[in-house]
């Protein structure tokens, strides 16, 4: 509360941060100790801010001089100033968290909790995870309010992640009793029975990241504890048949490379108190040649019932690497093309 007064006299001095001919600012903030974390490594978050935002930034202990077109240096100042609430909180901030600030301004979109402290959160034990694409923010609250959720997307969005992020608060706050995590074993054409090992040694490189998502969710003991009590479950989506799950949060990973029959059984799995999260990117199907995406025909199918929700995520949403957006873009720039050549060979 102190910086945010701070932050207003400053600003205040030099204009009000709305008016249209402002093109200076200069934040004052009330803790040295805080300055590093907010600075970044050799200045590398003010550096990307500037990038992200096209514009100046000067620091001098602890001011930061803003220096731009108007509506640049309000949306710096506005990122700045919720990084800042971050470090009061004692959240910390990371390059991850200074790239969401600038992609969700990037969006273009005029919600007044864009500031990235003013955002929802899910809580764990291992701290809050907050949206970090405009994205990302729609699917949170998707989350919250539809009993079944379809994320749709390509790779790096944060479909599983922020899924098994929920999932965990849920049962963290007793709202389910357990958690089921399954994927198809389907990868890339290869088959189980070609893996050496026994049955979870041949299925655990399929599970891995949803292993990975549950450890950064909450301490590594109580991830084993709970996998050997029941309360979470990590399977082959085979093992579903002929179940019902109930006060359950299941999830279910890469559901694009499902049959129909496959995703028609896992959806009237659902049973009583249950929550359902199907993601997967319709680009990456490892199908046999013919065999139909169950996850593509669920979509066609169930769009529009009451109760089930739909996040779609595109490659502004990415939030790994920034390559990563930029090798999606072009491969789907490549399918476009090529379709497009299809379509002009058969007229």
């Amino acid at each position: 509360m102190t910086h945010i007064a701070t932050a207003a006299r400053a600003t205040a001095e030099a204009g009000p941060p709305a008016a249209p001919t402002a093109n200076a600012v200069t934040l004052h903030f009330n803790d040295n100790a805080l300055m590093p974390q907010l600075l970044g490594a050799h200045d590398r978050h003010l550096v990307r801010l500037e990038q992200g935002f096209g514009v100046r930034l000067a620091c001098r202990g602890n001011r930061v001089a803003i220096s731009g077109t108007a509506d640049a240096v309000q949306a710096a100042q506005t990122a700045l100033t919720g990084l800042w609430k971050r470090l009061e909180r004692g959240e910390g901030v990371t390059s991850g968290d200074v790239d969401a600030v600038i992609r969700l301004r990037a969006a273009g979109e005029d919600d007044p909790r864009l500031p990235l402290s003013d955002l929802p959160a899910i809580r764990t034990r291992r701290g809050a995870v907050g949206p970090r694409s405009p994205g990302q923010l729609a699917y949170m609250e998707t989350l919250q309010r539809a009993d079944m959720v379809f994320a749709l997307g390509p790779a790096g969005t944060g479909k599983t992640y922020l899924a098994v992020a929920q999932a965990v608060a849920m049962l963290m706050a007793g709202r389910v009793e357990r958690i089921v995590l399954c994927r198809p074993a389907v990868e890339a054409g290869e088959r189980l029975g070609f893996l050496p090992g026994d049955l979870k040694e041949k299925i655990d490189p399929y599970l891995r990241p949803l292993y990975d998502a549950l450890h950064d969710m909450m301490p590594g003991e109580q991830v084993l504890r709970r996998l050997g009590n029941g309360e979470i479950e990590v399977a082959p989506l085979a093992f579903m048949r002929g179940r019902t799950l109930a006060h359950a949060f299941v999830i279910l990973d890469e559901a694009q490379n499902t049959t129909e029959a496959q995703m028609k059984m896992f959806l009237t799995r659902m049973g009583e108190g249950t929550r359902m999260v199907i993601t997967g990117d319709l680009t990456q199907i490892d199908l046999p040649p013919g065999v139909r995406s169950g996850l593509r025909d669920a979509v066609e199918t169930l769009e529009g019932v009451a109760g089930i929700g739909f996040a779609r995520f595109g490659t502004r949403d990415v939030v790994r690497h920034p390559l990563v957006g930029r090798i999606v873009d072009a491969y789907d720039q490549r399918a476009a093309a090529a379709r497009e050549a299809r379509q002009e060979t058969n007229e």
